[in-house]
Protein backbone atom coordinates (compact mmCIF):
# COMPACT_ATOMS: atom_id res chain seq x y z
CA UNK A 1 0.00 0.00 0.00
CA UNK A 2 2.83 2.04 -0.15
CA UNK A 3 3.24 3.98 3.27
CA UNK A 4 6.47 3.98 4.48
CA UNK A 5 5.83 6.37 7.48
CA UNK A 6 7.77 4.61 9.84
CA UNK A 7 5.66 5.97 13.13
CA UNK A 8 2.48 5.15 11.32
CA UNK A 9 3.64 1.17 10.48
CA UNK A 10 4.57 0.82 14.39
CA UNK A 11 1.31 2.36 15.37
CA UNK A 12 -0.43 -0.37 13.04
CA UNK A 13 1.92 -2.98 14.40
CA UNK A 14 0.65 -2.08 18.13
CA UNK A 15 -3.31 -2.15 17.06
CA UNK A 16 -2.19 -5.31 15.07
CA UNK A 17 -0.57 -6.81 18.60
CA UNK A 18 -4.20 -5.59 20.32
CA UNK A 19 -6.31 -7.17 17.80
CA UNK A 20 -4.37 -10.35 18.95
CA UNK A 21 -5.18 -10.05 22.43
CA UNK A 22 -8.92 -9.32 21.69
CA UNK A 23 -8.95 -11.92 19.62
CA UNK A 24 -7.55 -14.80 22.09
CA UNK A 25 -10.11 -13.08 24.85
CA UNK A 26 -10.17 -14.80 28.46
CA UNK A 27 -9.65 -18.05 29.70
CA UNK A 28 -9.64 -19.37 26.20
CA UNK A 29 -6.02 -21.13 24.87
CA UNK A 30 -4.39 -20.17 21.63
CA UNK A 31 -1.74 -19.31 19.57
CA UNK A 32 -0.56 -16.02 21.24
CA UNK A 33 3.42 -16.43 21.17
CA UNK A 34 3.55 -16.94 17.75
CA UNK A 35 1.65 -14.64 16.17
CA UNK A 36 3.12 -11.65 18.44
CA UNK A 37 6.43 -12.44 16.77
CA UNK A 38 5.13 -12.19 13.21
CA UNK A 39 2.79 -9.32 14.45
CA UNK A 40 5.32 -6.86 13.08
CA UNK A 41 6.21 -8.76 9.51
CA UNK A 42 2.26 -8.98 8.64
CA UNK A 43 1.92 -5.50 9.60
CA UNK A 44 4.67 -4.09 7.13
CA UNK A 45 3.08 -6.39 4.40
CA UNK A 46 -1.10 -5.44 4.60
CA UNK A 47 0.18 -1.01 5.32
CA UNK A 48 3.30 -0.69 3.35
CA UNK A 49 3.86 -3.60 0.70
CA UNK A 50 1.40 -5.63 -0.66
CA UNK A 51 -0.74 -4.71 -3.16
CA UNK A 52 -4.42 -5.65 -1.85
CA UNK A 53 -8.34 -3.92 -2.25
CA UNK A 54 -9.94 -5.21 1.10
CA UNK A 55 -13.02 -4.05 -0.90
CA UNK A 56 -12.18 -6.88 -3.57
CA UNK A 57 -10.63 -9.50 -1.89
CA UNK A 58 -10.70 -11.53 -4.65
CA UNK A 59 -9.17 -8.57 -7.35
CA UNK A 60 -6.96 -11.22 -9.69
CA UNK A 61 -4.06 -8.52 -9.22
CA UNK A 62 -3.99 -8.55 -5.71
CA UNK A 63 -0.89 -9.71 -4.22
CA UNK A 64 -0.83 -13.05 -2.12
CA UNK A 65 0.10 -13.55 1.81
CA UNK A 66 0.18 -17.47 2.55
CA UNK A 67 0.25 -17.81 6.94
CA UNK A 68 2.10 -21.22 6.56
CA UNK A 69 2.42 -21.77 10.42
CA UNK A 70 -1.32 -21.21 10.58
CA UNK A 71 -1.78 -21.59 14.29
CA UNK A 72 -0.93 -18.00 14.21
CA UNK A 73 -3.19 -16.34 11.72
CA UNK A 74 -4.63 -14.34 14.73
CA UNK A 75 -2.18 -11.45 13.40
CA UNK A 76 -3.50 -11.55 10.22
CA UNK A 77 -7.09 -11.66 11.77
CA UNK A 78 -6.24 -8.59 13.14
CA UNK A 79 -4.52 -7.27 10.16
CA UNK A 80 -7.27 -7.85 7.96
CA UNK A 81 -9.89 -6.39 10.40
CA UNK A 82 -7.55 -3.24 10.63
CA UNK A 83 -7.54 -2.99 6.96
CA UNK A 84 -11.33 -3.18 6.89
CA UNK A 85 -11.86 -6.71 5.48
CA UNK A 86 -14.22 -7.43 8.39
CA UNK A 87 -15.10 -4.75 11.45
CA UNK A 88 -12.42 -4.80 14.26
CA UNK A 89 -15.28 -5.63 16.81
CA UNK A 90 -15.55 -9.19 15.38
CA UNK A 91 -12.13 -10.25 16.36
CA UNK A 92 -13.53 -11.59 19.81
CA UNK A 93 -15.76 -13.93 18.02
CA UNK A 94 -12.94 -15.90 17.23
CA UNK A 95 -12.60 -19.81 17.65
CA UNK A 96 -16.64 -19.75 18.40
CA UNK A 97 -19.18 -22.03 17.46
CA UNK A 98 -20.14 -20.28 13.24
CA UNK A 99 -17.89 -17.97 13.78
CA UNK A 100 -15.99 -17.13 10.38
CA UNK A 101 -12.63 -16.64 12.37
CA UNK A 102 -11.76 -20.12 13.68
CA UNK A 103 -8.29 -21.09 15.11
CA UNK A 104 -6.52 -22.22 11.78
CA UNK A 105 -7.58 -20.31 8.71
CA UNK A 106 -10.19 -21.43 6.09
CA UNK A 107 -10.40 -20.38 2.91
CA UNK A 108 -13.49 -19.07 0.94
CA UNK A 109 -15.04 -18.45 4.78
CA UNK A 110 -12.58 -15.45 6.06
CA UNK A 111 -12.23 -12.39 3.84
CA UNK A 112 -8.55 -12.29 2.47
CA UNK A 113 -7.21 -15.77 3.29
CA UNK A 114 -6.10 -17.14 0.35
CA UNK A 115 -5.28 -20.84 1.64
CA UNK A 116 -6.41 -23.17 4.45
CA UNK A 117 -2.96 -24.01 7.01
CA UNK A 118 -2.04 -24.81 9.79
CA UNK A 119 -1.46 -28.66 9.20
CA UNK A 120 2.67 -27.27 9.10
CA UNK A 121 4.92 -27.50 5.85
CA UNK A 122 2.62 -26.98 3.06
CA UNK A 123 2.50 -23.19 2.81
CA UNK A 124 5.19 -23.20 0.84
CA UNK A 125 4.78 -25.34 -1.96
CA UNK A 126 0.83 -23.46 -1.92
CA UNK A 127 2.60 -20.30 -2.60
CA UNK A 128 5.22 -21.51 -5.38
CA UNK A 129 2.17 -22.93 -6.87
CA UNK A 130 0.39 -19.39 -6.96
CA UNK A 131 3.71 -17.94 -7.98
CA UNK A 132 4.28 -19.95 -10.93
CA UNK A 133 0.32 -19.58 -11.87
CA UNK A 134 1.27 -15.57 -11.74
CA UNK A 135 3.65 -16.39 -14.70
CA UNK A 136 1.33 -18.72 -16.91
CA UNK A 137 -1.51 -15.89 -16.57
CA UNK A 138 1.12 -13.54 -17.19
CA UNK A 139 0.41 -11.40 -13.82
CA UNK A 140 2.66 -9.57 -11.99
CA UNK A 141 1.65 -10.35 -8.35
CA UNK A 142 3.70 -11.46 -5.45
CA UNK A 143 3.22 -14.45 -3.16
CA UNK A 144 4.17 -13.55 0.31
CA UNK A 145 4.12 -16.89 2.75
CA UNK A 146 5.30 -16.67 6.72
CA UNK A 147 6.80 -19.49 7.88
CA UNK A 148 7.63 -20.96 11.63
CA UNK A 149 11.56 -21.48 11.97
CA UNK A 150 9.73 -25.14 13.36
CA UNK A 151 8.38 -25.75 10.68
CA UNK A 152 11.19 -25.95 8.48
CA UNK A 153 11.67 -29.70 9.85
CA UNK A 154 8.93 -30.63 7.56
CA UNK A 155 10.25 -32.10 4.12
CA UNK A 156 7.98 -30.73 2.32
CA UNK A 157 9.47 -27.28 2.80
CA UNK A 158 12.48 -27.95 1.21
CA UNK A 159 10.66 -29.53 -1.75
CA UNK A 160 9.45 -26.38 -2.52
CA UNK A 161 12.38 -24.49 -1.46
CA UNK A 162 13.90 -26.99 -4.21
CA UNK A 163 11.66 -26.39 -6.92
CA UNK A 164 11.19 -22.57 -6.13
CA UNK A 165 14.86 -21.95 -7.42
CA UNK A 166 15.07 -24.41 -10.15
CA UNK A 167 11.91 -22.47 -11.77
CA UNK A 168 13.57 -19.01 -10.53
CA UNK A 169 10.31 -17.89 -9.10
CA UNK A 170 11.58 -14.28 -8.17
CA UNK A 171 7.75 -13.37 -7.44
CA UNK A 172 7.62 -15.77 -4.31
CA UNK A 173 9.14 -14.20 -0.77
CA UNK A 174 9.28 -16.13 2.10
CA UNK A 175 9.67 -15.05 5.51
CA UNK A 176 10.78 -16.82 8.11
CA UNK A 177 9.51 -16.01 11.90
CA UNK A 178 12.64 -16.97 13.31
CA UNK A 179 11.28 -16.65 17.16
CA UNK A 180 13.69 -20.05 17.91
CA UNK A 181 10.67 -21.72 20.31
CA UNK A 182 8.09 -24.53 19.50
CA UNK A 183 5.18 -25.59 20.99
CA UNK A 184 7.13 -27.26 24.12
CA UNK A 185 10.64 -25.35 24.40
CA UNK A 186 13.42 -23.89 22.78
CA UNK A 187 14.20 -25.45 18.80
CA UNK A 188 18.25 -25.81 19.53
CA UNK A 189 17.59 -28.57 22.35
CA UNK A 190 14.03 -30.63 20.63
CA UNK A 191 15.26 -30.32 17.56
CA UNK A 192 17.80 -27.81 15.74
CA UNK A 193 17.22 -27.18 12.09
CA UNK A 194 20.61 -25.61 11.70
CA UNK A 195 21.83 -21.91 10.59
CA UNK A 196 18.00 -21.34 8.51
CA UNK A 197 19.90 -18.86 6.10
CA UNK A 198 23.08 -20.71 5.36
CA UNK A 199 20.01 -23.02 4.43
CA UNK A 200 18.35 -21.10 1.90
CA UNK A 201 21.39 -19.95 -0.06
CA UNK A 202 22.46 -23.72 -0.24
CA UNK A 203 19.64 -24.15 -2.01
CA UNK A 204 20.06 -21.01 -4.81
CA UNK A 205 17.81 -18.53 -2.53
CA UNK A 206 18.61 -15.29 -1.97
CA UNK A 207 19.14 -14.49 1.34
CA UNK A 208 18.12 -11.51 3.99
CA UNK A 209 18.28 -11.51 7.63
CA UNK A 210 17.47 -8.98 9.63
CA UNK A 211 15.82 -8.16 13.06
CA UNK A 212 12.24 -8.97 12.90
CA UNK A 213 11.14 -6.09 14.92
CA UNK A 214 12.99 -3.55 13.80
CA UNK A 215 9.81 -1.23 11.14
CA UNK A 216 12.63 0.04 8.73
CA UNK A 217 14.94 -3.45 8.58
CA UNK A 218 11.27 -5.16 7.80
CA UNK A 219 10.35 -2.47 5.19
CA UNK A 220 13.77 -1.96 3.80
CA UNK A 221 14.19 -5.94 3.00
CA UNK A 222 11.05 -6.06 1.68
CA UNK A 223 11.94 -3.49 -1.06
CA UNK A 224 14.92 -5.05 -1.82
CA UNK A 225 13.80 -8.26 -2.47
CA UNK A 226 11.99 -6.56 -4.93
CA UNK A 227 14.44 -5.34 -6.68
CA UNK A 228 16.19 -9.26 -6.91
CA UNK A 229 15.31 -11.32 -10.03
CA UNK A 230 15.23 -14.71 -11.19
CA UNK A 231 15.54 -16.11 -7.75
CA UNK A 232 13.18 -16.65 -4.57
CA UNK A 233 13.72 -14.88 -1.90
CA UNK A 234 14.15 -15.36 1.81
CA UNK A 235 14.03 -13.36 4.85
CA UNK A 236 15.13 -14.38 7.72
CA UNK A 237 13.24 -12.47 10.47
CA UNK A 238 14.66 -12.86 13.85
CA UNK A 239 11.88 -12.32 16.57
CA UNK A 240 10.84 -12.83 19.91
CA UNK A 241 8.01 -14.68 20.90
CA UNK A 242 5.47 -13.68 22.43
CA UNK A 243 6.63 -10.19 21.38
CA UNK A 244 5.27 -6.80 23.24
CA UNK A 245 3.77 -8.47 26.44
CA UNK A 246 6.02 -8.98 29.06
CA UNK A 247 5.58 -11.91 31.14
CA UNK A 248 5.00 -13.95 27.71
CA UNK A 249 8.40 -13.10 25.63
CA UNK A 250 10.13 -16.41 25.22
CA UNK A 251 7.95 -17.97 27.09
CA UNK A 252 7.02 -21.65 25.95
CA UNK A 253 3.60 -22.06 27.51
CA UNK A 254 2.46 -19.46 25.68
CA UNK A 255 2.67 -20.86 22.44
CA UNK A 256 -1.00 -21.94 23.07
CA UNK A 257 -2.19 -20.44 26.40
CA UNK A 258 -4.59 -18.79 27.95
CA UNK A 259 -4.81 -15.80 29.57
CA UNK A 260 -6.19 -14.63 32.80
CA UNK A 261 -8.46 -11.38 33.05
CA UNK A 262 -5.53 -9.74 35.08
CA UNK A 263 -3.21 -10.45 32.30
CA UNK A 264 -5.52 -9.65 29.45
CA UNK A 265 -5.90 -6.40 30.59
CA UNK A 266 -1.44 -6.59 31.47
CA UNK A 267 -1.42 -6.86 27.56
CA UNK A 268 -3.43 -4.43 26.26
CA UNK A 269 -2.11 -1.91 28.97
CA UNK A 270 1.63 -2.79 27.88
CA UNK A 271 0.56 -2.18 24.26
CA UNK A 272 -1.75 0.69 24.70
CA UNK A 273 1.57 1.99 26.28
CA UNK A 274 4.08 1.11 23.00
CA UNK A 275 6.37 -1.09 24.92
CA UNK A 276 7.03 -3.37 21.70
Amino acid sequence: MGNRDLEYLRAKARRVREGIIRALGVNQRGHLGGSMSSADLVTALYFYKMRHWPDNPQHPDRDRLIFSKGHSVLAQYAALAECGYFPFEDLPTTKQLGSFLQGHPEKDRTPGIEACTGSLGQGLSIGLGMALAARLDRRDYKVYVILGDAELAEGQIWEAVTAAAFYETDNLIALVDHNKMQATGKIAVLYDVGNVAEKFAAFGWRVLEINGHDMEAIVDALDEADRYAGKPVAIIAHTIKGKGVSFAEGVAGFHNGALTPEQYEQALREIAEGGV
